[in-house]
């Protein structure tokens, strides 16, 4: 009787040590906040703006504006955290009615307006998560966010955030999703 008793407290040891495991690796680091960004944005020829280039920032968020004057040349405006949210403001309202650009299914590949722009990178950190988040859920905001963004940040973070997908994070360590695992009983 003695080797069964010890048997099933060492099955339930087991099953509940791997119950905890489970539920442990299942937890998945909290979500990122968004960072604040510096942003260069330029025209392009078609009128559009894409994002060339973006860095995070402790300070608030800041972009420099390259266009093209009446005579071709490039002239350089800076623009300031309160004017971007203030066109970010605007374009979440047209995404709310239906009618912004970001939504649309042919926009992003070359460019999108300013406030557009502005909305599709920098979304979270000017309007907060909540937001960010719910728009990225957009297929074709996503798409044209992806699109509008050519910075060499953008193209980092985003393999950052794929690297990141394939893997699961747990008190243990990082364990990858591919990965089969076996139980106690050979399952």
């Amino acid at each position: 009787m003695k080797h069964l008793s010890s048997l099933s407290s060492g099955i339930l040891l087991g099953t509940t040590g791997t119950l905890l495991m489970s539920a442990l690796s299942g937890c998945e680091a909290p979500q990122e906040q968004q960072k604040n960004r510096f942003l260069i944005i330029e025209q392009q020829a078609n009128g559009k703006y894409i994002v060339v280039e973006e860095v995070p920032t402790d300070g608030p968020n800041r972009a420099i504006i390259r266009e093209k004057d009446e005579n071709g040349n490039v002239v350089e405006r800076f623009m300031n955290e309160e004017e971007m949210k203030a066109l970010a403001e605007q374009e979440y309202q047209k995404v709310q009615n239906g009618t912004s650009e970001t939504i649309q299914d042919n926009a992003g590949s070359a460019g999108m307006g300013l406030a557009g722009t502005i909305l599709a990178v920098a979304a979270g950190s000017l309007l907060g998560n909540m937001i960010g988040n719910a728009l990225m859920n957009n297929k074709n905001f996503a798409q044209n966010a992806t699109n509008s963004n050519r910075s060499a940040y953008s193209r980092s973070a985003a393999g950052q955030a794929a690297k990141n997908a394939s893997t699961k994070k747990s008190f243990f360590g990082s364990t990858s999703k591919s990965s089969t695992s076996s139980s106690l009983f050979g399952g």
